[in-house]
């Protein structure tokens, strides 16, 4: 945890901090003086991406018809996250060309690798906004888990960032909701959903469920479809929703730690005395 010790502290803004790592993954920890981290960090993020585009060819947007592809039309995946990878990404794209080459048969594991480093870098943003502020505030030792990692947490196994906090009948629950409805999904759309070349956007909902949902893709085989299932498009929803329905999750994970670090009672434990005035528990 980041010291609070006066002597040590930078005067970064929380906010800068943040987009500045959503541009270069690292940078906001490199301002900050983490250097170590900064390097690693950038390591890492980016080379998940440059791996994912070995595997792939490239291949991304061309995924898509050819009446919806654009520059912008990534805008709302997972890869954007890395946004500056990302845009350096795109702008090899050749929009002209309708027939794209045939995808690979590591094309799968490319895209998880892409759309993973554009989470993860969200996830190191939100870690350099914090960390900006506990260097020029009053964190508390040793209260609790950093939010960031809670949060790397709950979208690596959906309810885990919960149980790291302490908090397991909320993470137990939290699992058996959004897992169970990611898998009812699947079931209804009999699998179809669990492929980015059918489903590009809806795939990439399913992105913010974690490797759960890379690791049910992978055992899928994608198989060919003959025919499209009855309860498809049921399914394919499900799927997604479950997906952007775990951040909500991952929001309310960062918010307890992150109070219960800077030492502010949540709402939820503010109790009241036998004097009718309020007390934080």
């Amino acid at each position: 945890m980041p010291s609070s010790d006066p002597s040590n502290r930078t005067s970064v803004n929380p906010n800068v901090a943040a987009l500045l790592t959503w541009l270069v993954p690292g940078a906001g920890h490199f301002l900050l003086g983490h250097i170590r981290f900064a390097v690693a960090a950038f390591v890492v993020v980016q080379g998940l991406y440059v791996a994912g585009l070995a595997l792939t060819g490239g291949a991304f947007l061309d995924l898509l018809a050819p009446e919806i592809r654009g520059p912008f039309a990534g805008a709302l995946t997972p890869e954007a996250g890395n946004v500056g990878a990302f845009f350096l990404h795109v702008r090899q794209i050749d929009f002209s060309d309708l027939a794209p080459a045939p995808f690979g048969p590591s094309l799968y594991l490319g895209l998880a690798l892409t759309s993973t480093s554009g989470i993860l870098n969200l996830i190191l943003a939100s870690r350099a906004h914090f960390d900006a502020r506990a260097q020029a505030g009053s964190v508390i030792e040793g209260a609790a888990i950093h939010p960031a990692t809670a949060v790397l947490f709950g979208w690596l196994i959906p309810g885990a960032g919960h149980v790291s906090q302490g908090r397991i009948a909320r993470g137990l629950f939290s699992f058996l909701l959004i897992t169970g409805m990611f898998v009812l999904g699947c079931l209804l759309a009999e699998g179809t959903n669990l492929d980015r070349t059918r489903h590009f956007y809806y795939w990439a909902g399913q992105t913010l469920l974690g490797p759960t949902a890379f690791v049910a893709e992978f055992f899928s085989g994608h198989p060919v479809m003959e025919m499209r299932p009855r309860y498809s498009d049921a399914g394919v929803m499900l799927a997604s929703v479950a997906g952007v329905l775990n951040v909500l999750l991952l929001l309310d994970v960062y918010g307890f730690s992150d109070s219960k670090l800077f030492g502010r009672p949540l709402a939820t434990e503010v109790k009241t005395s036998r004097g009718g005035k309020p007390k934080a528990s």
